[in-house]
């Protein structure tokens, strides 16, 4: 078979059924190829290569599999850069296969040439040109390997048209190991022992959990360890949906826009145990006051993160699922009510002076937390919820409800506008039994509104739900506190989504009063396919709790 059948062959045997993709002249031999197989392969036809990226990272956090993405050469390759970027900074799978110009051609600046090797390199987990058809499987076999092994994250195999014509004797195995790559690590049962020592003798001790439990599909014994321990347990953006979040030992989040009490305490607790997490500024705050008074002990897959950002006084590295038993076994039955009791006053103080306000908001104007509380009456956390970035996903972040795990779908580390729509068309196609609504503003919107024709064409039953406050909201936010309300550059224009959506034969709802909004989330909701509501908010409505740039999480402001 020639190259690109090869690929194809590849695809088929690492059990992939559905790709994303945008076609183009140095991709096409892999093209001609899928015709063959469209029984066993769907592609998805994005209307822009970031949007296909954005649904192959939704996918594969639905899912728990790889997403696969397919670009041309030159632009095909570079729109996929901001995807493959969050994707680095976000632990997501990803195996993206780009066409190139033929070899004899390289260096030449031939058309739609662009060096995609040196551009990704920083931000894939690894990457690789091929110019030779023989190399393809090895490359393939590699990509799929390390995208899915240890931390999670994209790679990139750039592949040269002549190399696609290319015929070879195809023989295929499965990676399972590669020299100089230890994506786990044994854990040190020293520090598993001195980790339980310093947890049973704790009064205070603090549990920050992030998407590591997600990944490493550890939330079970995430959760017995927090129940044995009696351990207040907080969750990063990303580490959303590893636990209920009603369960009696979840007390919030963590952050920027976090719950009150996991920010203020965390510089009361005396032991911080931190899972599956990286400390990221936004968490952190200040470094320079972040929980000074505490031991650390902080369980890790990836050693770049020990000791990067807070020091670790007990460091465990290994995949959570691994070391959570563990730990497990040597930890005491405990319970810790009365440090408990210190979450729930500060949940009591947050909820009167901020979420009352928010979820139950006086006045004609509408707010997005509001309209976040009647959706979860109507999803009972069953539903996957998918954000863009801003005010919204904030406000979806703090107050929706989740049951089951891998349910909360957003751009964290790298913060991307444009994210959510397509991004819930992957998560629908990956995980086609449950409810996907994607939460949008008006400004990440606009920035991939284009991928509904994809929903038009694949009949992906998302549910869009716009909260458009005609700002870009969070920096809108900044701008009033810090700026003195000087809005430069802020304030949206915006055209008519009802018309836009109805033009891609989705129903559309525009909502601006109260007394509509009930009723129309349960029709949004009830509708048998994708459908489009627009809820208008308070234009200058703002986020809290929040702390303040450059400040201490302690310095958390309540308005």
């Amino acid at each position: 078979m020639n190259g690109a059948e090869a690929i194809v062959q590849i695809l088929l045997n690492e059990d992939v059924d559905l790709i994303f993709g945008y076609p183009g002249g140095a991709i096409m031999p892999v093209y001609d190829a899928l015709y063959d197989q469209q029984e066993h392969i769907q592609h998805v036809l994005a209307r822009h290569e970031q949007g296909a990226i954005h649904a192959a990272q939704g996918y594969a956090k639905a899912s728990g599999k790889p997403g696969v993405c397919l670009a041309t050469s030159g632009p095909g390759a570079t729109n996929l850069i901001t995807g493959i970027a969050d994707a680095q900074i976000d632990s997501a799978p990803l195996v993206c296969i780009t066409g190139q110009v033929g070899s004899t051609l390289l260096g030449s600046d031939a058309f739609q040439e662009t060096d995609i090797i040196s551009i990704s390199m920083p931000v894939t987990k690894w990457n690789y040109q091929v110019t030779d058809a023989r190399e393809i499987p090895s490359a393939l076999a590699k990509a799929f390997y390390i995208a899915k092994s240890g931390r999670p994250g994209p790679v990139l195999i750039d592949i040269t048209k002549d190399a696609q014509f290319q015929e070879l004797d195809f023989e295929y195995e499965h990676c399972e190991s590669l020299r100089s790559y230890t994506p786990e690590i044994s854990p040190n049962p020293e520090a598993i022992e001195e980790a339980a020592i310093l947890i049973n003798e704790a009064q205070r001790p603090f549990i920050l959990f992030g998407q590591g439990v997600i990944l490493a599909n550890a939330e079970a014994e995430f959760k017995t360890l927090i129940e044995k321990t009696g351990i207040p347990a907080a969750w990063t953006l990303l580490g959303l949906s590893a636990l209920e979040t009603d369960h009696p030992l979840n007390v919030g989040m963590l952050g920027m826009h976090g719950n009150y009490g996991p920010n203020l305490l965390t510089n009361e607790c005396d032991v911080l145990i931190a899972i599956g997490m990286r400390f990221d500024d936004r968490v952190t705050g200040n470094l320079d006051n972040y929980a000074t008074q505490a031991k650390v002990i902080h369980l890790d897959i990836d050693p770049s993160e020990i000791n990067k950002n807070v020091k670790a006084h007990i460091p465990i590295l290994g995949d959570v699922k691994v070391t959570l038993p563990l730990l497990l076994d040597k930890v005491k039955l405990n319970n810790h009510l009365e440090w408990l009791q210190r979450f729930h006053d500060c949940a009591r103080i947050e909820q009167e002076k901020v979420i009352a306000a928010e979820l139950y908001p006086s006045g004609d104007v509408l707010s997005m937390g509001e309209v976040v509380r009647i959706v979860n009456e109507y999803t009972n956390g069953d539903a996957i919820i998918v954000t863009d970035v801003g005010q919204h996903q904030m406000i979806a972040c703090r107050y929706s409800k989740f049951s089951q795990s891998k349910s909360n779908i957003t751009s964290g580390g790298l913060g991307t506008m444009g994210f959510g729509l397509p991004a819930a068309i992957g998560a629908k196609l990956g995980a086609p039994e449950r409810t996907v609504i994607a939460i949008v503003g008006d400004g990440g919107l606009q920035m991939t509104i284009q991928e509904l024709a994809t929903i038009y064409q694949t009949k992906a039953k998302v549910k869009i739900l716009l909260l458009n406050n005609e700002f870009l909201g969070m920096v809108r936010q900044w701008q009033q506190l810090f700026f003195d309300k000087r809005y430069s550059s802020t304030e949206m224009i915006n055209p008519d989504f009802q018309t836009i959506a109805k033009g891609y034969q989705i129903p559309a709802k525009k909502v601006t009063r109260r007394a509509d909004l009930e009723k129309a989330i349960i029709d949004f909701l009830d509708y048998d396919g994708a459908y489009f509501l627009e809820v208008m908010v308070g234009k200058e409505n703002n986020v809290f709790p929040m702390v303040p740039s450059g400040a201490g999480i302690a310095e958390i402001r309540l308005e």
